[in-house]
């Protein structure tokens, strides 16, 4: 009898028994919304790594610092989120959040560059996961509840007869991440240059005079501002000046030529340091004379470079190749000032 109630108190037992409260691990990199909230995962890859280490602002909560193999997580409203990245040279990055949704931005710290500027980009869930994996994180992750306490099973009740599945519903299509954009990122420079420049054309009719032109342009001088973009794509404006000596029967002259330029140009970034770029402009050319001869004249100017320069931090070398098409005066009378050469100089980023 004593054996048949120690049995019937270890069935007991075992039928409602409590399992202990069971924690969820679940790692940072593959946390997922709360509902109705979204999360933003920060991380930072640098291609050649930099030292400093990059602050990141979430809709004005800073949210860590980052270095090179770290990220930090955010959980944030659904709606536009403002990021800000950096202190110095500080990169702004907004976004569209959509609820239960979870959204990854790279940083990337560019090399040899002081201060410390970044390029920030959108990428795919797959992406960001599998950078997450392979960082760090910064700060506390998100918090995930205990899993609920285990019921003790119900009574085995009969079968009900069986009922015919109801058809399974189609999942909607994905909805297209919504676009990013990070705010313009342009600096200025200023460039100087010299060098060789020669005129296109040595004999030519100058104020109804035959005239033969030192075609080698003696200074050849140059100053250029622009506005450039991280993407490579810049815009500014160009003086040009050069002088030539010109002699005709009875006849010794100068001519100085002075072209102010719009220039478009596009930068190639082989590397932090090099630079190779083509550019076109367009503006106008005045040329002035001396000498036995009095008189300015002018016209339309349309030129073509391309050339490299090499970076280091905010001070650039350049060389270049310019071709300067310049006309003056009427039809039938009109001299070509226009010629090409090849330029040296410094630039200064600021």
């Amino acid at each position: 009898m004593n054996n048949k109630r120690v049995s019937g108190a270890l069935l007991l037992a075992a039928l409602f028994a409590t399992a202990p409260p069971v924690q969820a691990q679940q790692d940072a990199s593959q946390a997922t919304p709360p509902s109705g909230k979204t999360l933003v995962f920060v991380f930072r890859s640098d291609r050649q790594p930099v030292a400093a280490q990059v602050p990141v602002v979430v809709n004005l909560v800073r949210i860590g610092d980052l270095a090179n193999g770290t990220f930090a997580v955010a959980t944030v409203n659904p709606g536009r989120t403002f990021l800000r990245i950096g202190e110095q040279a500080v990169a702004v990055f907004t976004l569209e959040a959509v609820a239960n949704r979870s959204y990854f931005v790279r940083i990337e710290a560019v090399s040899s560059v002081r201060p410390v500027r970044t390029e920030v980009r959108l990428v795919s869930e797959t992406d960001g996961r599998r950078s997450l994996a392979q960082s760090r994180l910064v700060g506390a992750a998100p918090a995930v509840g205990a899993a609920p306490r285990l019921q003790p099973p119900a009574p085995i009740a009969a079968a009900p007869p069986p009922v015919a599945a109801a058809p399974r519903a189609q999942p909607s299509p994905p909805r297209p991440a919504p676009s990013a954009e990070a705010g313009a990122d342009w600096n200025f420079a200023l460039i100087a240059k010299g060098g060789a420049f020669k005129l296109a054309n040595a004999d030519q009719t100058v104020a109804g005079l035959a005239s033969t032109f030192d075609t080698t342009s003696k200074p050849a001088l140059g100053i250029e501002m622009e506005w450039r973009h991280r993407a490579g794509f810049a815009v500014g404006g160009e003086v040009f000046y050069y002088k030539n000596d010109l002699v005709a029967t009875g006849v010794i002259a100068k001519q100085q030529v002075v072209a102010l330029m719009a220039n478009a140009k596009y930068y190639l970034r082989v590397a932090d340091w090099f630079h190779p770029f083509v550019g076109v402009g367009v503006g106008y050319a005045d040329a002035l004379y001396s000498g036995d001869l009095k008189g300015t004249a002018g016209g339309a100017a349309f030129q073509g470079m391309a050339g490299m320069e090499f970076r280091f931090d905010q001070v650039g070398v350049l060389l270049q190749y310019k071709h300067l098409a310049a006309t003056t005066g009427q039809s039938g009378s009109d001299v070509k000032i226009g010629g090409s050469g090849v330029l040296a100089g410094v630039s200064i980023a600021f």
